[in-house]
């Protein structure tokens, strides 16, 4: 490869987000065989089917949330992936756990492995935050609250004791405004019968 062509690839890399797409790429003015001539030089990495990190982007223990999100933009993360990154639980989930609206394109993601949720249309936006999963990168996950109250509400499928963990631990470092907070979510989702005789128990 000459040094003009390495140049112009270089520049065209550089116009890209830290992480991207083929789609990206291919709109960026990168072919291919760009591509593949970038990944023989190890300037890209891989990270899942289509979406690519450039090998100067900042380090983060969070490439497999970004690959995800990256493929499934209209995704949230949720479930154990999201109680992890709020600190709620010890686990490291085995999969990235994302919601999107009931009816609409479930992602399908070989790898990294993928557990997908179907959560209520009208009341999917509740609680969106964003978690910046590297710098200036961020990916929209539900809040604390959110994810407690969503744990709670599927304790048969993701465990009683690890829902319960999550329950106590957001309690003990949220205080009286965590609460609030709580029952606010759980009333919106319709879960207030479930989430207020938890709290009495773990508060009393």
């Amino acid at each position: 490869m000459s040094a003009l062509e390495a140049s112009r690839l270089e520049q065209r890399l550089a116009a890209l987000p830290p992480t991207f797409t083929t789609g990206q790429a291919r709109r960026s003015g990168l072919s291919p065989r760009d591509m593949a001539t970038l990944a023989a030089a190890a300037e890209i990495d891989e990270l899942s089917y289509g979406v690519y990190r450039r090998a100067t982007a900042p380090e983060t223990a969070h490439l497999d949330l970004l690959a995800v999100c990256t493929r499934a933009p209209r995704a949230v993360v949720c479930g154990e992936s999201a109680l992890a990154l709020h600190e709620l639980i010890d686990d490291i989930p085995a999969a990235v756990h994302i919601a999107v609206p009931r009816g609409t394109h479930r992602p399908v993601i070989a790898y990294p492995p993928v557990v997908v949720t179907q959560y209520s249309a009208e009341t999917f936006a509740l609680g969106i935050e964003r978690f910046e999963a590297a710098q200036n990168e961020w990916i929209p996950l539900y809040s604390a609250a959110r994810s407690v109250v969503d744990a709670m509400r599927h304790r048969k499928q993701i465990g009683e004791s690890l829902a319960l963990s999550a329950l106590g631990r957001y309690l003990r470092t949220s205080g009286r405004p965590g609460v609030g907070e709580l029952q606010r979510i759980a009333r919106e989702l319709g879960a207030l019968s479930v989430i207020r005789p938890a709290v009495e128990a773990v508060l009393a």
